[in-house]
């Protein structure tokens, strides 16, 4: 028996990954986060599944629900919305897990960030303008935050910020991020990313609590750098046509001259071909 953590996108149910699709199929029994995951996901359950909605249970009950697959010998897909390495929760199930011997598996989802750069239709790293993404959130109830890791500190990087579960507390956000950004620079909020009723709403930073207004308070994502409004960058030198690289060598003398991979094909493991 084996209990398969799967990321389950950001929203739209055909963002789903075809592992992810296909474990759900697999298992006689499906854990959901129902606040997050769509329903459309759970129409992937093989019939007579049991499905369980775990969004008002405590860990010790979505444990007890694990143990009881156990014990019929059914797997179990545990699906949790986004993508398990930020957020989710799973550690803390993992390691109960651990102390209870049951096998697991990890499948990644599409990350809420990337859904809500695509709809924003903006490359988060640009040449000459940021080079780096953090992911970062504010206090709450459920987390604190540790004191190296305040929105100052993250601020004066100047990389492009995405920042998870605080819209609540945008205008606190954007009071401490204006000193350092500027108020002119390029935000934004997106409200449930590739969902039916995503809304995209962009402003100048110091603009950007009063062009949201008071509706938004959760399941959205405020997004801060210059790279959100970005026209005037360098071209990197990926694509130039001078630039000596293994896919393309400039010459017989190039030490990329007839490279190739371990599969035979020219290339390896990166960002762009």
């Amino acid at each position: 028996m084996t209990v398969h953590f799967i990321g389950a996108g950001p929203g739209a149910p055909d963002l789903l990954t075809l592992r992810g699709r296909d474990l759900i199929a697999a298992c006689p029994v499906c854990l959901f986060a129902g606040s997050l995951v769509p329903p459309a996901v759970l129409e992937h359950c093989p019939e007579g599944a049991r499905v369980v909605n775990t969004a008002s249970m405590d860990l010790n009950g979505i444990i007890a629900e694990i143990e009881a697959a156990e014990a019929r010998g059914q797997d179990v897909a545990r699906l949790h919305s986004g993508d398990l390495s930020v957020w989710s929760a799973m550690g803390e199930q993992l390691r109960r897990l651990d102390a209870l011997g049951i096998a697991y598996t990890v499948t990644p989802g599409v990350p809420a960030f990337a859904a809500a750069a695509a709809a924003l239709g903006a490359e988060l790293t640009l040449p000459e303008v940021a080079q780096s993404v953090v992911l970062t959130r504010t206090p709450g109830r459920a987390s604190s935050m540790p004191e190296t890791e305040s929105l100052a500190v993250f601020a004066a990087t100047g990389a492009t910020l995405t920042i998870h579960l605080s819209v609540q507390n945008l205008a606190a956000v954007v009071a401490t991020l204006t000193p350092h950004y500027g108020a002119d620079c390029p935000a934004a909020v997106v409200y449930r990313a590739s969902w039916p009723d995503e809304q995209v709403i962009r402003a100048p930073l110091a603009e950007l609590p009063e062009t949201v207004g008071a509706d938004i308070t959760r399941t959205a994502l405020i997004l801060v750098g210059r790279t959100l409004g970005a026209g005037d960058f360098a071209e990197s030198r990926l694509y130039a046509a001078d630039y000596d690289r293994r896919y393309r060598p400039q010459s017989a003398e190039s030490p990329w001259a007839g490279w190739t991979d371990d599969t035979g094909s020219a290339g390896g493991q990166g960002g762009a071909a």
